[in-house]
Protein backbone atom coordinates (compact mmCIF):
# COMPACT_ATOMS: atom_id res chain seq x y z
CA UNK A 1 0.00 0.00 0.00
CA UNK A 2 1.35 3.34 -0.95
CA UNK A 3 2.00 5.91 1.83
CA UNK A 4 1.12 8.77 -0.51
CA UNK A 5 -2.50 9.86 -0.53
CA UNK A 6 -4.04 10.72 -3.85
CA UNK A 7 -5.23 14.29 -4.34
CA UNK A 8 -8.95 14.29 -4.59
CA UNK A 9 -10.76 16.95 -6.62
CA UNK A 10 -12.51 19.44 -4.38
CA UNK A 11 -15.40 19.87 -6.83
CA UNK A 12 -14.60 23.58 -7.46
CA UNK A 13 -12.59 25.16 -10.16
CA UNK A 14 -9.94 27.75 -9.44
CA UNK A 15 -12.05 30.51 -10.95
CA UNK A 16 -14.95 29.65 -8.71
CA UNK A 17 -12.75 29.57 -5.67
CA UNK A 18 -11.34 33.00 -6.44
CA UNK A 19 -14.82 34.63 -6.31
CA UNK A 20 -16.38 37.02 -8.89
CA UNK A 21 -14.02 38.56 -11.39
CA UNK A 22 -13.56 42.28 -11.17
CA UNK A 23 -15.21 44.46 -13.84
CA UNK A 24 -12.48 45.67 -16.20
CA UNK A 25 -14.27 49.05 -16.61
CA UNK A 26 -14.08 49.70 -12.89
CA UNK A 27 -17.88 49.92 -12.53
CA UNK A 28 -19.73 48.50 -9.59
CA UNK A 29 -20.77 44.90 -9.86
CA UNK A 30 -23.95 44.18 -11.75
CA UNK A 31 -27.05 44.57 -9.63
CA UNK A 32 -25.58 47.11 -7.24
CA UNK A 33 -27.49 50.43 -6.64
CA UNK A 34 -25.90 53.42 -8.45
CA UNK A 35 -26.20 56.63 -6.40
CA UNK A 36 -27.58 59.76 -8.18
CA UNK A 37 -25.29 62.70 -8.81
CA UNK A 38 -27.12 65.87 -7.54
CA UNK A 39 -24.71 68.21 -9.31
CA UNK A 40 -25.25 66.54 -12.66
CA UNK A 41 -29.04 66.61 -12.21
CA UNK A 42 -28.95 70.30 -11.26
CA UNK A 43 -26.86 71.16 -14.32
CA UNK A 44 -29.25 69.28 -16.59
CA UNK A 45 -32.27 71.12 -15.15
CA UNK A 46 -30.47 74.45 -15.46
CA UNK A 47 -29.71 73.76 -19.11
CA UNK A 48 -33.34 72.83 -19.80
CA UNK A 49 -34.53 76.03 -18.11
CA UNK A 50 -32.08 78.14 -20.12
CA UNK A 51 -33.20 76.58 -23.40
CA UNK A 52 -36.82 77.17 -22.48
CA UNK A 53 -36.03 80.81 -21.70
CA UNK A 54 -34.31 81.26 -25.06
CA UNK A 55 -37.29 79.79 -26.91
CA UNK A 56 -39.74 82.00 -24.99
CA UNK A 57 -37.63 85.12 -25.59
CA UNK A 58 -37.47 84.34 -29.32
CA UNK A 59 -41.25 83.88 -29.49
CA UNK A 60 -41.86 87.18 -27.67
CA UNK A 61 -39.51 89.00 -30.03
CA UNK A 62 -41.36 87.58 -33.04
CA UNK A 63 -44.69 88.71 -31.56
CA UNK A 64 -43.28 92.20 -30.95
CA UNK A 65 -41.97 92.49 -34.51
CA UNK A 66 -45.25 91.23 -35.96
CA UNK A 67 -47.28 93.71 -33.88
CA UNK A 68 -45.01 96.58 -34.95
CA UNK A 69 -45.37 95.56 -38.58
CA UNK A 70 -49.17 95.34 -38.30
CA UNK A 71 -49.29 98.75 -36.63
CA UNK A 72 -47.18 100.29 -39.37
CA UNK A 73 -49.36 98.74 -42.08
CA UNK A 74 -52.49 100.02 -40.34
CA UNK A 75 -51.02 103.51 -40.22
CA UNK A 76 -50.05 103.43 -43.89
CA UNK A 77 -53.03 101.64 -45.38
CA UNK A 78 -55.81 102.18 -42.82
CA UNK A 79 -57.64 104.57 -45.17
CA UNK A 80 -57.07 102.44 -48.25
CA UNK A 81 -60.76 101.62 -48.73
CA UNK A 82 -61.86 105.23 -48.18
CA UNK A 83 -59.18 106.53 -50.53
CA UNK A 84 -60.28 104.07 -53.21
CA UNK A 85 -63.88 105.23 -53.00
CA UNK A 86 -62.87 108.90 -53.00
CA UNK A 87 -61.25 108.34 -56.37
CA UNK A 88 -64.75 108.02 -57.79
CA UNK A 89 -65.54 111.50 -56.47
CA UNK A 90 -62.32 112.77 -58.01
CA UNK A 91 -63.27 111.25 -61.36
CA UNK A 92 -66.65 112.99 -61.19
CA UNK A 93 -65.06 116.36 -60.50
CA UNK A 94 -62.58 115.97 -63.35
CA UNK A 95 -65.37 114.97 -65.75
CA UNK A 96 -67.37 118.04 -64.68
CA UNK A 97 -64.43 120.34 -65.38
CA UNK A 98 -63.87 118.84 -68.80
CA UNK A 99 -67.54 119.32 -69.72
CA UNK A 100 -67.78 122.75 -68.10
CA UNK A 101 -66.78 124.76 -71.17
CA UNK A 102 -69.84 123.67 -73.15
CA UNK A 103 -72.26 123.02 -70.26
CA UNK A 104 -75.21 125.15 -69.25
CA UNK A 105 -75.62 126.56 -65.77
CA UNK A 106 -78.28 123.96 -65.05
CA UNK A 107 -75.96 121.16 -66.11
CA UNK A 108 -73.15 122.49 -63.91
CA UNK A 109 -75.44 122.72 -60.89
CA UNK A 110 -76.76 119.22 -61.51
CA UNK A 111 -73.20 117.90 -61.84
CA UNK A 112 -72.14 119.52 -58.57
CA UNK A 113 -75.17 118.11 -56.79
CA UNK A 114 -74.41 114.63 -58.10
CA UNK A 115 -70.78 114.88 -56.98
CA UNK A 116 -71.82 116.18 -53.55
CA UNK A 117 -74.27 113.31 -53.10
CA UNK A 118 -71.57 110.85 -54.15
CA UNK A 119 -69.15 112.31 -51.60
CA UNK A 120 -71.76 112.22 -48.83
CA UNK A 121 -72.58 108.61 -49.60
CA UNK A 122 -68.91 107.66 -49.50
CA UNK A 123 -68.38 109.37 -46.14
CA UNK A 124 -71.50 107.77 -44.66
CA UNK A 125 -70.22 104.33 -45.63
CA UNK A 126 -67.20 105.00 -43.44
CA UNK A 127 -69.14 106.27 -40.43
CA UNK A 128 -68.98 110.01 -41.09
CA UNK A 129 -72.27 111.78 -40.34
CA UNK A 130 -73.37 115.41 -40.41
CA UNK A 131 -74.14 117.54 -37.37
CA UNK A 132 -76.81 119.95 -38.64
CA UNK A 133 -78.56 121.24 -35.49
CA UNK A 134 -80.78 124.04 -36.80
CA UNK A 135 -83.77 124.42 -34.47
CA UNK A 136 -82.23 122.13 -31.84
CA UNK A 137 -81.18 123.05 -28.33
CA UNK A 138 -77.62 124.39 -28.21
CA UNK A 139 -75.22 121.66 -27.08
CA UNK A 140 -71.68 122.84 -26.25
CA UNK A 141 -70.40 119.29 -26.77
CA UNK A 142 -71.44 119.37 -30.43
CA UNK A 143 -71.87 123.04 -31.29
CA UNK A 144 -69.68 126.11 -31.31
CA UNK A 145 -71.60 129.36 -30.79
CA UNK A 146 -70.33 132.07 -33.10
CA UNK A 147 -72.76 134.69 -31.79
CA UNK A 148 -76.21 135.19 -30.29
CA UNK A 149 -79.12 136.84 -32.06
CA UNK A 150 -82.49 138.06 -30.89
CA UNK A 151 -85.44 136.15 -32.29
CA UNK A 152 -89.19 136.34 -31.86
CA UNK A 153 -89.80 132.93 -33.42
CA UNK A 154 -87.01 130.66 -32.15
CA UNK A 155 -86.83 129.36 -28.60
CA UNK A 156 -84.12 131.11 -26.56
CA UNK A 157 -81.01 128.94 -26.30
CA UNK A 158 -81.79 127.05 -29.51
CA UNK A 159 -79.76 127.08 -32.71
CA UNK A 160 -81.10 129.82 -34.92
CA UNK A 161 -78.72 129.44 -37.86
CA UNK A 162 -76.05 126.91 -38.81
CA UNK A 163 -73.05 128.80 -40.16
CA UNK A 164 -71.02 125.64 -40.81
CA UNK A 165 -72.09 122.03 -40.37
CA UNK A 166 -70.23 119.76 -38.00
CA UNK A 167 -69.28 116.12 -38.51
CA UNK A 168 -68.93 112.99 -36.39
CA UNK A 169 -66.99 109.79 -37.03
CA UNK A 170 -68.82 106.81 -35.52
CA UNK A 171 -70.08 109.00 -32.69
CA UNK A 172 -66.80 110.86 -32.12
CA UNK A 173 -66.85 114.56 -32.94
CA UNK A 174 -64.64 115.49 -35.88
CA UNK A 175 -65.70 119.13 -36.06
CA UNK A 176 -68.35 121.04 -34.09
CA UNK A 177 -71.14 122.79 -35.91
CA UNK A 178 -70.65 126.55 -35.91
CA UNK A 179 -73.96 128.17 -35.08
CA UNK A 180 -75.81 131.34 -34.13
CA UNK A 181 -77.86 130.91 -30.96
CA UNK A 182 -81.29 132.47 -30.49
CA UNK A 183 -82.01 134.74 -27.56
CA UNK A 184 -85.00 136.67 -26.24
CA UNK A 185 -85.76 140.04 -27.88
CA UNK A 186 -84.57 143.08 -25.97
CA UNK A 187 -81.61 141.31 -24.36
CA UNK A 188 -78.71 143.78 -24.17
CA UNK A 189 -76.20 141.04 -24.94
CA UNK A 190 -77.77 140.31 -28.32
CA UNK A 191 -75.65 139.90 -31.41
CA UNK A 192 -72.43 139.69 -29.44
CA UNK A 193 -69.86 137.00 -29.86
CA UNK A 194 -70.23 134.32 -27.21
CA UNK A 195 -66.78 132.76 -27.61
CA UNK A 196 -68.22 129.30 -28.18
CA UNK A 197 -70.59 129.40 -25.19
CA UNK A 198 -74.27 130.13 -24.92
CA UNK A 199 -76.33 130.95 -21.82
Amino acid sequence: MSNQTEDRPSGKTEAESAGPAPNPDGDAPSGADIPEDPVRDALAKAEDSWNQYLRTAAELENVRKRAARDQENARKYGVEKLAGELLTVLDSLEAGLEAGANATVEDLVAGKEATLNLLRSTLEKHGVSEVDPEGERFDPKLHEAMSMQQSTTAEPGSVLTVVQKGYELNGRLLRPARVIVAMEPGDAAGQQSSGGKAP
